[in-house]
């Protein structure tokens, strides 16, 4: 697939879009993320790559609609998101943290818990599905009856994504998922969002990373973050 500086590449369905957006610091007066403009289309497949504190993460929060901008917009599908229509945008949008937060019982006790909320009160747990999404990364049926505080670092990661790739959202926003891992239980999770990705050509995603490699691997359309500035990337 062409990236976006490719002379091939052919933008598709616009899914999620910034227009303008600022983040600010009003505690120690500076800009956090200077004025951005961004379009993610049907299909990409982002990274985000930058030093430490550069503001990756306080942009893909801002289009994840955690933050609130201090200027400009987030739109979904070419459409300004009013403030009741966030929690069926963060439905299709989803955020993946470093650090996923598990909650006490089994794996499958974590995995049916978004069920239980009104945004979802119209889907139900499908064990099939989540087993086999565990599979991709390389686990068992059995994983699911582990109990989550028995679960390594990546094992828990690898749960946490289950739980919201079992939902079938359109857009992943990946923030560094992989940062504390090690080699292995990274590549796990790699294929798990890979097989993800490819049963549906219109998903898109965006993957912040550390790791210059990985951005690679990952992705076709490569971006970087400088002192809260975002710009295109070479390959």
């Amino acid at each position: 697939m062409p990236d976006a500086t490719s002379p091939a590449f052919t933008p598709s369905i616009e899914l999620v879009a910034a227009h303008g957006i600022v983040r600010r610091d009003a505690v120690r007066a500076t800009t956090l993320l200077h004025p951005t403009d961004f379009a993610l289309y049907a299909g990409q497949r982002a990274s985000i790559t930058g030093p430490s504190g550069s503001g990756k993460s306080v942009f893909l929060r801002t289009l994840a609609l955690l933050d609130a901008s201090d200027a400009g917009y987030v739109s979904w599908r070419g459409e300004r998101i009013a403030r009741a229509r966030i929690p069926a945008y963060r439905r299709r949008v989803a955020y993946i943290a470093q650090r996923p937060a598990m909650l006490d019982g089994t794996v499958e006790d974590n995995l049916r818990y978004p069920f239980t909320l009104k945004t979802y009160c119209d889907a139900h747990f499908d064990r099939d599905t989540a087993t086999r999404l565990a599979q991709s990364a390389g686990r068992g049926a059995d994983f699911l009856d582990k109990l989550a505080g028995d679960l390594s670092g990546g094992e828990a990661q690898i749960a946490a994504l289950v739980r919201v790739l079992q939902l079938a959202p359109d857009v992943l926003l990946l923030d560094e998922p992989t940062a504390s891992l090690d080699p292995a239980s990274a590549r796990s999770i790699e294929a798990l969002v890979c097989a993800w990705f490819d049963a549906d050509p219109e998903r898109a995603c965006i993957w912040v990373s550390h790791d210059p490699a990985q951005a690679e691997r990952v992705a076709t359309r490569h971006l970087t973050m400088n002192a809260g500035v975002l710009g295109e990337g070479t390959r």
